[in-house]
């Protein structure tokens, strides 16, 4: 059956979400707009106390859970890190023990903010399709409940975003959105349909995690065997059948871009705007800059999902504009 929500739905649960998150901003930025060449409104979800989107879903999640399982011991989550920061951080509030499954060489520092938020961290797996098989196994073995990465809950928390960014812009043509495992593209569109807009949704992936584009194209999921973007908010390789309904009968289109087109747009976050974006966070504005020419003098939104990147990741990418400059003298 096909997720859909009505308005009140989507707003309630915003209300929820906004009795613990305040609402994020979304700015026009004169340097980026120069460099898109339309006027652009960044939606920054990096302004979040988890620094990414992913903290309204979990709220939302977390409270139906209780309602629908008051004696829930504890749950049981994979991710790469801001899924699992948003369930450490909405389990460990309604005093539920959270448990998190993340594959090897994951963000030290994502798997800091985890342990931080209370956390019990589990490395397993080369990627996140290895890290949920094994949360799928501890979850019979340890009694604990299995929080997806994709569910209506999640859906209608993380669709807060989406009703403030087009109460506030609803002339927006277009706004590109990244695409993980889909929750948040998903919102974006539940809460343009809720509002009775006609605002282009256009996902953006890695061309290097391009189940969800091929998904698209052929209009059925489709798996690929790897997901080897650095970009790991968006490094999916096995896409849910639902998210993959929903995407193709409300996305416009689905932009992929190159790790360098990802790497290029968080400098220009930086140069333009002074904000951080891990590579997730870009892949929507990279997306928009590949579509310039269609884009010209037009109203766009970009979602900046968040800004959880490790340290010695961003230097590197800052550092590549200057070996870039020396190339091209």
């Amino acid at each position: 059956m096909a997720i859909s929500f009505t308005r009140q739905q989507l707003e309630d649960a915003a209300d929820l979400v906004h009795s613990v998150v305040p609402p994020t901003p979304q700015h026009h930025w004169p340097l980026l707009s120069a460099r898109a060449g339309a006027e652009i409104r960044v939606k920054h979800e990096n302004h979040t106390p988890l620094g990414a989107f992913k903290v309204r879903g979990g709220l939302v999640y977390i409270d139906g859970l209780k309602r629908r399982m008051p004696d829930c011991p504890g749950v049981i989550t994979a991710t790469r890190g801001n899924h699992g920061q948003s369930v450490a951080f909405a389990a460990s509030r309604a005093g539920l023990r959270p448990v998190i499954v993340v594959p090897h060489g994951n963000s030290v520092e994502k798997n800091a903010a985890m342990r931080a938020l209370g956390a019990e961290l589990i490395e397993h797996g080369s990627d996140f399709q290895d890290a949920f098989e094994h949360a799928v196994a501890l979850s019979e073995k340890e009694g604990l409940h299995l929080l997806p990465s994709y569910h209506e809950d999640l859906i209608r928390g993380v669709a807060s975003y989406g009703l403030e960014l087009l109460t506030a812009c609803p002339d927006l043509e277009r706004v590109y959105v990244p695409i993980g495992l889909g929750s948040g593209i998903s919102g974006v569109i539940s809460a343009r349909d809720a509002l009775g807009l006609k605002t282009e949704v256009i996902g953006v992936v890695s061309e290097n995690a391009a189940a969800y584009a091929l998904s698209f194209e052929q209009k059925k999921p489709v798996s690929t065997n790897s997901a080897d973007t650095f970009a790991d908010g968006v490094a999916c390789r096995v896409p849910v059948p639902a998210a993959v309904e929903l995407i193709c009968k409300g996305a416009e289109r689905i932009v992929t871009v190159s790790e360098a087109e990802i790497r290029a747009a968080m400098r220009h976050y930086f140069t333009d705007t002074h904000n951080i974006a891990e590579g997730a966070g870009a892949v929507p504005l990279a997306g928009c800059l590949k579509e310039a020419a269609a884009n010209k003098g037009k109203k766009i939104g970009v979602v900046l999902t968040g800004g959880n990147v490790d340290r010695e990741v961003y230097q590197e990418v800052l550092m590549e504009a200057d070996k870039l400059r020396e190339a091209a003298q």
